[in-house]
């Protein structure tokens, strides 16, 4: 399992975001885009005392790019080579919706996320405060790793009273994964996590999962201008689900769950690659969009580990996120672990029969 932040620079981080963001429902027709002759863009809004502006994130360029129906390739060649040709474009279609209201979400004075005015925000200080209490109530929780990157938080939680033994000196653990994202790239979510004790791999389980969508009711204010929202209404309003959140938590850590999937993974010592390893690895890139270099790296790990097996295959995919550099895409790698464990036997004949 890839590190992370210890669990007081995390809690240390999202206080610190806590005095730093801002959330705003804002007509369209009062936001304006300005590009820089450097190729910076900004967002200018028109407040009632005033206009106020802020960078624009790469991911809120996307964002904007999408929403406008803007190939963002076409988006970023404009702003590289004729920034006022941009800024026409998106003004013009900016100014042409006339009913549209987008949630605006800042920090540390940019535009990091641009949302539909139906985006129900649930957000990860939040989160942490209604989890943390039921986390440390477990039998001696490990906090494993955690992350908080541009789009997710991420927090992977092992429970080591909680073990099952895959064969002898092969151990496995429970655990919990929480993610979040404030910024529109996914769910809220509470799935299993299976954490293999000898190489510190962890596989995260699909099924059994607790998903949130972060869409409600739309968010209208008593004028056509800027809506503010404080911290303290969006803590009235994600509460009742945040106890819902916690109560999940405790479901999901539980020996019935945990042994469930572990025997799914134990299963997978029974199946065989028989066919050529090269071949299997490539069936698996192309199924799931892996690049050369992660299929390469898989290969490796199969190999080395010597387990021509299904689960000697979950482990080299599960192992080899411990080498991916970006923690969004080791934890999918995490997740490609899960499900292989759950494919099905015509799925794995695929695999094992690969020539």
């Amino acid at each position: 399992m890839r590190n992370g932040r210890s669990l007081m620079d995390l809690a240390s981080e999202l206080e610190r975001q806590l005095g730093s963001k801002k959330d705003m429902v804002v007509p369209s027709q009062l936001l304006t885009h300005v590009t820089t002759e450097e190729g910076q863009t900004k967002l200018q809004v028109s407040m009632p005392d005033g206009q106020s502006t802020y960078g624009v994130t790469e991911l809120a360029r996307r964002q904007l790019a999408d929403k406008l129906k803007i190939p963002y390739a076409y988006f970023e060649r404009m702003r590289e080579e004729h920034p006022g040709l941009l800024d026409r474009n998106v003004n013009t279609w900016l100014q042409s919706e006339d009913e549209e209201r987008r949630m605006v979400r800042t920090l540390d004075g940019n535009v990091r996320a641009l949302l539909s005015d139906r985006y129900r925000r649930l957000d990860n200080y939040d989160l942490m405060t209604s989890i943390l209490p039921i986390i440390k109530q477990l039998p001696n929780p490990r906090f494993e790793s955690m992350e908080l990157t541009e789009t997710r938080m991420y927090l992977k939680i092992v429970v080591p009273g909680l073990r099952f033994d895959v064969q002898p000196g092969d151990m496995l653990q429970a655990g919990i994964v929480i993610t979040n994202s404030e910024v529109g790239h996914g769910t809220l979510s509470v799935l299993p996590l299976l954490y293999r004790v000898v190489c510190r791999n962890g596989l995260i389980v699909q099924d059994r999962a607790l998903r949130k969508t972060h869409v409600g009711r739309v968010l209208t204010g008593d004028d056509d201008g800027v809506q503010v929202y404080q911290d303290d209404t969006l803590k009235a309003e994600d509460e009742a689900f945040f106890l819902k959140v916690r109560d999940v938590v405790q479901a999901t850590v539980s020996d019935t769950v945990f042994r469930e999937s572990a025997l799914k993974m134990q299963k997978t010592m029974g199946i065989a690659l028989k066919g050529d390893p090269v071949r299997t690895v490539e069936i698996l890139a192309n199924r799931h969009d892996l690049n050369e270099t992660e299929r390469v790296g898989v290969l490796r790990h199969l190999i080395a580990d010597a387990d021509l097996t299904g689960y000697g295959l979950v482990n080299a995919v599960t192992h080899y996120s411990q080498e991916v550099q970006d923690y969004d895409r080791a934890t999918e790698f995490e997740a490609l672990g899960g499900k292989l464990i759950a494919q099905s036997a015509n799925d794995w004949k695929l695999l094992a029969e690969a020539a």
